[in-house]
């Protein structure tokens, strides 16, 4: 009996350190409304994130009009919103997220929660806020 244990407790830590941050993620806002959908992806040794879907109906079609450069008024669909974060141990950190509402870039760090649930931070000096996105 005790062997079978072990086997299974080794089992299902290797399954949830097998699980990744890379994939879709719905966004939930700190007020729980559910906001789109966000890809994941690695491209270069760095980690990316990018809208791929807007889920409030009357956002589908909004354009970044807070956004600075190329992007300044081009659709949120497509954005992308996690930039250049690097895997440092249990975390993904050392690049930026965009808030395009706000028009803000905050330093990001990201991190499995469990292996349905991705903790982002971002951070503003000292100050920091952290919403918690679901796997898709």
């Amino acid at each position: 009996m005790r062997i079978i244990l072990i086997f299974y407790l080794l089992f299902s830590t290797q399954f949830l350190f097998s699980q990744t941050i890379f994939g879709k993620w719905k966004t939930v806002d700190r007020y729980g409304v559910e906001k789109c959908i966000i890809e994941i992806y690695k491209e270069n040794n760095k980690v990316f994130g990018k809208i791929v879907d807007i889920l409030v109906e009357t956002e589908k079609k909004s354009l970044c009009v807070k956004c600075k450069g190329i992007e300044k008024d081009q659709p949120v669909l497509g954005l992308i919103l996690i930039k250049e974060l690097e895997k440092d141990g249990k975390y993904y950190r050392n690049g930026t997220i965009f808030d395009p509402e706000h028009g803000q870039t905050f330093r990001c760090r990201i991190t499995l929660t469990n292996k349905n649930t991705l903790q982002v931070r971002g951070y503003l000096s000292f100050l920091y806020a952290t919403q918690y996105w679901k796997r898709v």
